[in-house]
């Protein structure tokens, strides 16, 4: 007897071969209907997917392996991104591997090398702030490249980012409507793209509040808890502290609380939520970006890539949350609470 093939699956359940094919791989674009009728047509004609020749046809064409590249995984909101990119591709039959460059150029460039020398079928970067002229030639010879949270200044290809600038915008402007004016700003390594679009964004409060930003209440170049925690003190040491501070990552928060007196003296939103945010005393105000749908936005545009979409390089762009607690509302010590701005996000 005759053993069915995918082509008398497709005819039996009026779909087209890729249809089948996905169907029967577990991957995404098909509807629940159709899904079912394909099933059903499996099922009837007893249809088992062939996956020796499945992986012979792989050999040929590529490795079923792609590369993630990010900053650091130690940091949460990378574990969190590269767990979803891992999720995207078990469905598809693929493996990750996974690297930090600690935003290091040259380690990027050592990591990229050492991924395309296993010919991986494509990668996903968290670029670091060199240059990536290098990635051109593994490219053409059919890499697919995708980039996440920030994008590679020499690189037209689809990247997939959070709309930082907005989302701190946001972050000072609640401050300011709670009655500061005197907001320090903490953030990263200016030289990274997030942390120059939400420095912007700092600025960009402040000036529609007719203020101008005191640089004595700016510090850049964080990239530790012990420096968090210094650049604090520093700040509350001035003859003039602030009243209120912007963090612009997680782990400067989490400095900045190790350093702060219970109740907090000062009231404070920190860019990106964190797992206990709201068992702290107070409840930690913040704007959550999503890192699971980050991943999963680049790498379904990583694996239409393989699959052969040579459309032009797409730029998402995804909306921040931002989740009202209690500790952005702290009011200004022996002063006016101001007017506040009614939670956008109740959390």
């Amino acid at each position: 007897m005759k053993r069915p093939t995918m082509k008398d699956v497709a005819q039996a359940a009026g779909v087209s071969l890729m249809t089948v094919s996905r169907v029967v791989s577990s991957e995404p674009g098909v509807s629940p209907d159709t899904a079912a009728r394909v099933e059903q047509a499996v099922r009837k004609l007893g249809y088992q997917r062939n996956d020796n020749a499945r992986n012979l046809r792989q050999k040929k064409l590529g490795t079923t392996t792609i590369g993630l590249v990010v900053d650091d995984l130690a940091n949460p909101f990378y574990a969190l991104m590269a767990r979803s990119v891992e999720d995207e591709a078990h469905r598809r039959g693929y493996v990750v591997l996974v690297a930090s460059t600690n935003d290091e150029p040259r380690r990027e460039r050592e990591v990229i090398a050492a991924f395309t020398a296993r010919q991986v079928d494509g990668l996903i970067i968290v670029p670091t702030i060199g240059g990536h002229g290098f990635l051109k030639p593994p490219m053409e010879a059919g890499t697919q490249v995708v980039c996440v949270d920030r994008p590679a200044k020499d690189l037209d290809v689809d990247t997939v980012t959070v709309d930082n600038r907005d989302g701190a915008r946001q972050a000072v402007t609640h401050l300011l409507g709670h009655g500061h004016s005197r907001i320090a700003y903490l953030g990263d390594r200016f030289d990274i793209w997030t942390q120059s679009e939400r420095y912007a964004g700092y600025l960009d409060a402040l000036t529609s509040h007719g203020l101008t930003a005191d640089p004595t209440l700016v510090r850049h170049g964080l990239r530790s808890h012990p420096q968090a925690r210094e650049a604090l003190a520093g700040l509350r040491a001035l003859p003039d502290p602030p009243t209120a501070l912007f963090s612009s990552n997680d782990l400067i928060t989490l400095g900045v609380l190790d350093g702060l007196e219970r109740p907090a003296p000062m009231a404070i939103v920190g860019f990106d939520d964190l797992p206990l945010a709201k068992q702290l005393d107070p409840p930690l105000t913040v704007v959550s970006q999503d890192p699971v749908a980050l991943g999963s936005t680049a790498a379904n545009l990583l694996f239409s890539r393989i699959a052969g979409d040579r459309s032009a390089p797409r730029k998402v762009i995804l909306l921040t949350r931002f989740v009202v607690r209690r500790s952005g509302e702290q009011p200004v010590p022996g002063g006016s609470a101001g007017v506040p701005h009614p939670p956008p996000v109740p959390g």
